[in-house]
Parts: C-alpha cells; structure tokens; sequence
C-alpha cells in the first residue's frame, strides 16, 4: 500500500487556491477562538467544503446535530441557498445564542428551526411525527451517542441523502495504540460501523478533524 501525505505549507496552499470563507463567517470563527471550547469550532476548509457539498447535491433540508456557535450550520445554509432548510439540535442556550446573531445578521434565521433539548429526544420526536425526509445531515455532537444519532439520522434522511460525521480521525488518535480512553474507543468503533454497515457507502475524508460521508442506499 502506498504513503502519502501533505505538509502543512502544502496544505496552506490548498487552502488559499480552494477556501473562500464569507466575511461573516470569519468573524463568526473569530469570535468563537476566544471562547474556551473553541475547539468544537469546525475549520474553514471543512465549512467550505459543506457548503459546496451541500450545493454540489441540491440540498434543501439540513439537520444538524450538534451547533455550537452555528459555523457549520450557517456554511450549509448559505450552500443551499433562499430555499433551504435547517433543523438544527443542541443543548446550550450559550453558544447557540451566537449561532442566533448571525443567522440573523445573514438572513437565514427565519428557515433555521432550534430546538435546545438532548437530541435524541429530538431525533425521536421528528420520527415519531413522520417529518419530510432531509437530503443531508451533520453529527457533530457528545461522541458516546454518535452511534444512536445515526440510526436515527438513517430515518430522517432521504435514500440517496448523505450523513456527515465530524472528528472520526480525532486528531490522530484513532491509529494510536496507546490511546486507550472511552471516547477514542467509541470513535473507532464508529468508524468500523459507518465502514460495515450495508444501508449505507462510507468515504472519509481528510478534512478538518477527519470527516465522513455515509450516502444511504
């Protein structure tokens, strides 16, 4: 099997010649750096790359699971367009307060539905109700539930539609044996579902934090 690997000047240039991050998307990624959990915060390269995934396959209806400071959501809506949809999921009235001034300074509010609640509860009260199928989704929440947010998400999206996963290379850790924490244990094993499962074909990708594609068959 072959190696390959890009350097991070490399990498830079990729960015330079690919990455065009909207001003209010810069300022949103500025001012979520000076919180403390800025580290949820998805890159640039990895918003660009939803927000032209997300036109690439004319999606209108987006769930999210997991918002934070709502860069990746606000990524999505701009690729989707004046028709698109968003039900995004969260817990924190903090953060997602953020996501709600710049939804708002974007124009994109009004078609970004909110719910602050635990996410499954969520996921299974839009099952329950028979909701319109999504073309796509995000997880990008706790990792221990990532496994129950897909199968859920396998009911809410479309045949055809795609699931993106967030952190499935977790900075590395997933290939280092001496990693033994629960949570590196919960994405490896993530991993090999998304790998196995026969509902769905699984490309991941070296974007960000390693980000997965699972398409539904």
């Amino acid at each position: 099997m072959s190696k390959s690997f890009i350097s991070s000047d490399l990498q830079a240039y990729v960015s330079f010649h690919s990455v065009q991050e909207a001003d209010i998307l810069r300022r949103l990624r500025e001012e979520t750096a000076t919180h403390e959990q800025a580290r949820y915060q998805i890159s640039p390269d990895q918003g660009w790359f939803m927000r032209q995934f997300a036109a690439m396959i004319g999606a209108r209806r987006y769930l999210e699971i997991g918002v934070f400071t709502g860069y990746s959501s606000l990524s999505v809506m701009l690729g989707m367009g004046e028709d698109g949809y968003t039900k995004a999921c969260d817990v924190s009235e903090e953060y997602t307060s953020i996501a709600r001034r710049y939804w708002n300074e974007a124009g994109v509010a009004d078609r970004v539905d909110l719910t602050l609640a635990p996410a499954l509860d969520t996921l299974d009260h839009l099952i329950a109700e028979g909701v319109e199928p999504f073309d796509l989704a995000f997880i990008d929440p706790d990792k221990p539930n990532m496994p129950n947010y897909f199968d859920r998400c396998l009911k809410l999206v479309r045949k055809g539609g795609v699931i993106m996963s967030d952190n499935v290379l977790w900075a590395g850790r997933v290939i280092d044996p001496a990693e033994q924490d629960s949570e590196t244990d919960v994405i490896r094993a993530y991993n090999q579902k998304l790998f196995s499962d026969p509902r769905v074909e699984t490309v991941m990708l070296p974007i960000g934090d390693g980000l997965s594609l699972s398409r539904i068959l």
